[in-house]
């Protein structure tokens, strides 16, 4: 099975938390991706710390970055449209990125591990895993 995993599994991996580096060892590095939303956003706030002043240490993120497999999202754009105009219809809209992720990870056969599964569980068709403890 293939994993894709959300940024704030990723952030909390790079700030040491052993559930899930435990759990990414068991499933295997290879069996483990982003998506180029995440890999965006992970960037974004290492360069919101460091316009912050922030002193940050950037291998961490580079190591992280160049372990998993950074996935496309040019393949979810269609499956991404009619989502989002589903659940705007409904009346319970996601944010894009939230979207984006989640329908890159239905277009790759991918379960989404993700902290937010309450939001993420609207879009139709989604496999969902929670590893934060």
């Amino acid at each position: 099975m293939k994993y894709m995993l959300d940024t704030n599994i990723c952030v909390h991996w790079l700030r040491g938390n052993s559930d899930i580096a435990g759990r990414i060892e068991e499933c295997g590095l290879e069996n483990c991706c982003i998506s180029e939303i995440t890999k965006a956003e992970l960037l974004f706030g290492e360069s919101l710390a460091e316009c912050r002043g922030r002193k940050i240490t950037k291998e961490p993120l580079r190591r992280l970055l160049s372990l998993l497999e950074t996935v496309p999202v040019s393949g979810s754009l269609e499956l991404y449209a009619k989502e989002k105009a589903r659940l705007v219809s409904c009346g319970t809209p996601l944010e894009d990125f939230d979207i984006l992720i989640g329908c890159s990870a239905i277009a790759h056969g991918c379960t989404l591990v993700t902290g937010n599964l309450r939001h993420l569980q609207r879009l139709d068709g989604i496999r969902l895993e929670c590893w934060c403890g």
